[in-house]
């Protein structure tokens, strides 16, 4: 980056790894219709905390005109990355690939508190290797099924802790050992044959709610697709797409297209919506290197949320009846970023006794975002609370959804107002269905 005696900048401050698209930030014609959809404008009433400011600083950025500085940062930082400004805008600004290229110039070039360092490390290194969290996982099972959860909780002690303390208040009860074992290579389709497909077992999703994996292989069985469940799998690398640190995240990407590509599947199976998104815009993320580009955009295409898959066909075999009165709340990757909003609601229409509410704001974010909510703990606490209320207005006994992250957001958000709802996945009401019984 020149800068000349006077200070002026000459030269953009970004570098040429991966620099946001210059043609899409012309892309935006600041026509506004942005800003009733992005909830940190709504919240802050700052315009550079909307999709159209952010796309001006970017483009200032990239024109020399400003640095990456504090401020620029902030505003960066403080995006959602819930794309509904995508949904809304009339000229399909890819919003979210200007973003996640921004974020990757300041991973690069911007210099965090060390406290703030230390704390993103530790989430991103600790949430993106399952080996960590296996280990994690076990020693929050013990902390949980020992009584010393209920102790620390109720000594505040936890107040003590910061950030790790508001970290702890969101773990849900973590299932035991038998059943985060891992899935069968395996798992072979019933009745008649309509395909093989891959299932990714994700990070969190595997050892915080891994019966939504177990449900995903036994539902898909029984509507006629063998499951086959990689081994060798990881990480999909969506967290760190969406918190800049691209060349981590390419790594992993290209991991997991190896791994898929080796397993001979018709299609790949995903059932947390950050991870899919990310999946299906694994083109975009390996566009400029040669070995990959054409592999990733055959892969992306492959990729389907479990809701896809159920709705594109009449389900199989018997349903029985749930007598409960659900809701569904749209995670933003799902909804904004893979458009898809009517399968999941599809599915659940089609188990006999279900009670299906309209969410009011279904598709508004709840807060989780990732990892938003650790880094932004009070902000994400008021789009959690809207989220809450719109839930209790439906009266429902079970809230829906296709995200882990939202999931823990939600229920923490519940049992917080004392409210007696049930968070699961699509996929695990179609399993209660058809076993007859509630996990």
């Amino acid at each position: 980056m020149a800068v000349q005696p006077t200070g002026k900048i000459t030269a953009s401050a970004f570098d040429q790894i991966d620099p946001p698209d210059a043609e899409l930030q012309l892309d935006c014609v600041h026509c506004g219709f942005c800003l009733p959809t992005c909830p940190t404008y709504l919240v802050l009433g700052n315009e550079m905390d909307s999709p159209r400011g952010r796309i001006y600083l970017i483009r200032a950025a990239s024109e020399g005109k400003i640095g990456i500085s504090d401020n620029f940062v902030r505003h960066m930082n403080l995006c959602l990355l819930c794309r509904a400004c995508e949904t809304a805008c009339p000229s399909g600004v890819k919003f979210g690939f200007l973003m996640e290229s921004a974020r990757g110039q300041i991973e690069r070039h911007y210099q965090y508190s060390a406290a703030d360092r230390r704390f993103k490390h530790l989430i991103l290194r600790t949430f993106t290797d399952p080996r960590r969290l296996r280990a994690v996982t076990g020693l929050l099972s013990f902390y949980q099924r020992s009584g010393l959860q209920k102790l620390v909780r109720a000594s505040g002690t936890l107040r003590l802790f910061g950030r790790l303390g508001k970290m702890e208040a969101l773990l849900p009860a973590i299932p035991d050992k038998r059943r985060r074992k891992d899935l069968p290579e395996v798992v072979p389709a019933k009745g008649e044959k309509r395909g093989r497909v891959g299932l990714l077992v994700g990070c969190v999703q595997r050892f915080f709610f891994a019966d939504v994996n177990s449900a995903t292989a036994r539902v898909l069985s029984e509507n006629g697709y063998d499951v086959v469940v990689p081994r060798d799998q990881g990480c999909c690398g969506s967290l760190l797409v969406h918190e800049g640190e691209r060349e981590q995240a390419k790594a992993l990407a290209r991991r997991t297209i190896d791994v898929f590509e080796r397993a001979h599947v018709d299609l790949v199976v995903v059932n947390a919506a950050g991870c899919g998104s990310v999946m299906k815009e694994y083109w975009e993320l390996l566009h400029t290197e040669p070995a990959y580009a054409q592999r990733a955009e055959t892969f992306s295409k492959k990729v389907r949320d479990v809701s896809q898959l159920l709705a594109q066909a009449p389900l199989n075999g018997r349903l029985r009846a749930l007598k409960r009165v659900v809701t569904y709340h749209d995670a933003c990757h799902l909804a904004h970023g893979q458009k898809v909003r009517q399968e999941p609601r599809t599915i659940l229409k089609a188990i006999p006794g279900l009670q299906f509410v309209e969410l009011r704001e279904s598709d508004d974010c709840c807060g989780s975002a990732g990892i938003y909510n650790l880094l932004y703990p009070e902000l994400a606490r008021q789009f959690l609370d809207r989220k809450i209320e719109r839930i209790k207005e439906t009266g429902a006994e079970v809230v829906v959804s296709g995200n882990p992250g939202c999931s823990l957001q939600i229920e923490k958000g519940l049992k917080e107002r004392g409210l007696n709802v049930r968070v699961v996945h699509p996929v695990e009401l179609l399993d209660w269905s058809y076993h007859g019984t509630e996990g």
